[in-house]
């Protein structure tokens, strides 16, 4: 058959088209996976950045790393499955005139009879063919031999033991589907690393946006956190103060009675209560006004709240005397 000289060149046009396709399909496969390792990359260092962030925030409240899992030590117990081949009826073991030599599997009834010819089993054993109690059906029960399967001495052939459930389900592992029944399940499809990607950078911007509100409370207190500083330095001393007006109030009933003379009662309505609502207010901005995350020391405004405290008292016992003498 020969090949004219049209033929030959549609088929070097057509090879060259299919080399060229094939190139070009390279070059965008490998664009692809250019721009796959940079997004993996990229959410790679955005994951360590918010690792970071995450341990400056428990730091910053208080919780500790968390420890890392126990490795197993070399004193750590089998797992599942290491104990096969211990000499347990129906595991691998080495019987006299087995046809498979040593390392075929058994079960209780399939080993040789003590007609056979190699003896009975010892007692030191991995796994005696006869089991405490195990009967062993030998034939029909007729008189009559139980064929092949009942013959101990053919090679390749063996028994047909009845095992337990439990080691039935061991011996025979089969992929169970949701559905049930013992069919084997479906294969998952392959994911697309496009897909993944873009899932798990969503989860990133996700996780950057409750980082972000999780950094935003944290930079509140827990004294009055939708107030300003100054309003809530202003709202304690206060307070503080009006504590101490009450305790003036106190003294000056004792003083009434006898119980208190005038210059211990002038002496803490004009430096005592005073200074202790002072430091009172200024050890409650320091312990719930102090944001859980800020750079350095936060106001306490000391001057205001000396102010504060130091006219609040005063006017307290001055509020006093004007409300009796106008009962009066």
């Amino acid at each position: 058959m020969t090949v004219s000289f049209e033929e030959y060149a549609a088929l070097a046009r057509q090879l060259s088209a299919q080399h060229r396709a094939g190139e070009q399909h390279a070059a965008a496969e490998s664009a692809r996976r250019r721009d796959l390792h940079a997004a993996v990359d990229y959410l790679q260092q955005r994951l360590n950045a918010q690792g970071q962030r995450l341990d400056h925030l428990g730091r910053a409240i208080g919780i500790d790393q968390p420890s890392p899992a126990p490795s197993a030590g070399p004193g750590a117990g089998p797992g599942p499955g290491a104990g096969q081949g211990t000499g347990t009826p129906g595991e691998t073991a080495a019987w006299p005139g087995s046809p498979s030599g040593a390392g075929s599997p058994s079960a209780p009834g399939s080993g040789p009879s003590p007609a056979a010819g190699s003896g009975p089993p010892s007692a030191s054993s991995s796994g005696p063919p006869f089991a405490a109690g195990a009967p062993t059906v030998p034939g029909t029960g007729d008189g009559e031999p139980a064929g092949a399967a009942g013959a101990p001495g053919r090679a390749g052939v063996g028994a047909y033991p009845q095992l337990p459930a439990g080691e039935a389900r061991l011996a025979l592992p089969t992929a169970v589907s949701p559905a049930g029944g013992g069919v084997p399940a479906q294969r998952a499809a392959a994911a697309d690393p496009a897909v993944e990607l873009e899932l798990a950078r969503r989860m990133a911007d996700e996780a950057d946006r409750h980082g972000q509100q999780a950094e935003l409370l944290a930079q509140r207190p827990a004294l009055l956190p939708t107030w300003s500083p100054l309003a809530r330095a202003v709202a304690v001393y206060a307070g503080c103060g009006a504590a101490a007006g009450v305790l003036v109030l106190m003294l000056v009933l004792a003083s009434g009675v006898g119980l208190v003379d005038g210059f211990t009662l002038g002496a803490w309505i004009c430096a005592g209560l005073p200074a202790v609502a002072f430091f009172g207010g200024y050890l409650v901005l320091g312990r719930w006004g102090r944001p859980a995350m800020v750079a350095g020391t936060p106001p306490r405004y000391l001057p205001l709240g000396f102010l504060i405290c130091f006219l609040v008292v005063p006017m307290a016992y001055c509020a006093y005397l004007l409300m009796v003498r106008g009962l009066r």
